[in-house]
């Protein structure tokens, strides 16, 4: 997969941005990365689409600034020329996705039905965007194309809103989702950049869906973990489990049979997705210890936090 999709996939979701005047195109791209997507597909089906990529592209290099609706090979030199990296068009029109992928240009025609499928296949593509999505059946239909075509990954535009995002994201053919609900034309148009900002962040904070999972307690020995979550059991009723190398209460705290990471214990915090979480995380200026990563069926699934807070070691970890 080409790197700029690998991207992509990791931030998850891609804001798709209609800007009438290009004068917009900083305030917005500055919303947008402060919210924590740094990403936008920029429809090129205004005048200011050409223009609007080309600043959003000098001035804020970190993004991943794309066009969208387009429909022919010309479009696409005035959009990779203005410094888009990627190309959305609403369908699949197999000379725009030819010249694409001829010279190199990651490229996700539309397609809803499972001969356009096909073809993108042909035409030595991984990824395609599903379009419309709602009105062409959701979920269920990518389900169902998915299920013959199993090198094929989707990015569902049209209908993704808040309330169903975590449905598409959680099915492993999804890529990513676009939508506009965080960068509404009418808050643009007013200049209404805060709440494009603020809405930009519940995005995110929605698709990680971060919670407390648990808290790991050192312990010196055996009998003093078992202690500890005897006092919780007697305290609260949380049932003492003892496994291995720890014996939890309930299911939010652990009692470490040696110390463990962290000079006090370990905190767990549940996730959505480990490897977008990490992305972000990372964005906001976080690192994190690599060797700690763990993987199942090639997927992330836990990793620690480089730094302790406050003597806490903090991982992250699958829901």
């Amino acid at each position: 997969m080409h790197e700029v999709l690998e991207k992509i996939q990791k931030i998850g979701i891609v804001p798709v941005v209609v800007l009438d005047d290009a004068k917009d195109a900083l305030p917005l791209a500055k919303a947008l990365c402060e919210g924590g997507l740094p990403c936008a597909e920029v429809t090129f089906r205004t005048a200011a689409a050409e223009e609007s990529i080309r600043s959003m592209s000098e001035q804020f290099p970190e993004m991943l600034v794309g066009a969208g609706t387009v429909l022919t090979t010309e479009q696409v030199d005035r959009a990779v020329n203005a410094g888009a990296k990627f190309i959305v068009s609403p369908g699949l029109n197999p000379k725009v996705v030819k010249y694409c992928v001829d010279k190199g240009i990651p490229v996700t025609p539309g397609c809803s039905n499972p001969s356009d499928v096909e073809v993108a296949i042909e035409l030595g593509l991984e990824v395609v965007k599903f379009f419309p999505a709602e009105a062409a059946g959701g979920l269920e239909m990518i389900k169902a194309m998915a299920a013959p075509y199993t090198t094929m990954k989707f990015m569902p535009t049209g209908g993704i809103n808040a309330k169903n995002i975590n449905s598409y994201l959680a099915f492993d053919k999804i890529l990513a989702c676009g939508g506009s609900w965080m960068v509404k034309k009418d808050l643009v148009t007013a200049g209404d950049f805060d709440k494009i900002r603020d809405l930009t962040r519940e995005a995110v904070q929605t698709m990680l869906g971060f919670e407390l999972a648990h808290v790991g307690i050192n312990c010196a020995n055996d009998a003093e973990a078992e202690s500890t979550a005897d006092a919780f059991d007697g305290l609260f009723g949380f049932t003492k489990k003892v496994g291995n190398s720890s014996v939890f209460a309930g299911t939010a705290v652990e009692a470490m049979k040696t110390p463990g990471r962290g000079a006090h214990g370990h905190i767990g915090i549940a996730t959505n997705s480990v490897a977008r979480a990490k992305n972000y995380l990372e964005m906001m200026g976080y690192s994190f210890d690599e060797s700690t990563a763990k993987y199942k069926n090639g997927k992330m699934t836990a990793i620690y936090l480089s730094k302790e807070i406050n003597g806490f070691a903090v991982h992250l970890m699958q829901k």
